[in-house]
């Protein structure tokens, strides 16, 4: 997968990201990481397994790269948000390159959330619970789209 921007990921790849996370994921194991928003119980679980490991980010930032591309294709499969590129102030302001926008024009950031997640374990950074509350979602949840 191609990146720019010293090692960063870009929008156009984040699908890519998503699928080599699942099939890493699921080489060995039976997790049920079917892009459902149920699945995203699996993401809170792995993600609370590295902190309980006590990973730290430099050593699994590809895994968690993977988890928040993982978490934002739930979002472009299942609530209708395409992946985009932050700008300047956006990549300020949420400290990543890379995000979804939802069909109202609101823009979110999962591999933040998936970082939260990481560093405090509090249950509000769940990203299931990300899933439930957000704004912006289409009205009905989507197919998944394989």
């Amino acid at each position: 997968m191609d990146e720019v921007d010293g090692g960063r990921p870009r929008a156009g790849e984040m699908r890519a990201h998503a699928a080599a996370f699942v099939g890493r994921a699921t080489a060995r194991n039976r997790l049920p990481l079917d892009y459902s928003p149920a699945s995203l119980r699996i993401v809170d679980f792995l993600i609370d397994g590295l902190r309980k490991g006590g990973a730290d980010h430099e050593r699994a930032r590809g895994t968690l790269l993977g988890l928040g591309a993982y978490a934002g294709e739930v979002l472009v499969r299942r609530a209708g948000a395409v992946w985009v590129d932050f700008d300047d102030g956006q990549r300020a302001y949420f400290g990543q390159p890379v995000g979804v926008r939802m069909p109202d024009g609101r823009v979110w950031n999962p591999l933040g959330k998936v970082h939260n997640r990481l560093v405090s374990g509090a249950p509000e950074e769940s990203l299931l619970r990300f899933y439930l509350t957000l704004h912006g979602r289409a009205r009905r949840d989507r197919p998944a789209v394989a």
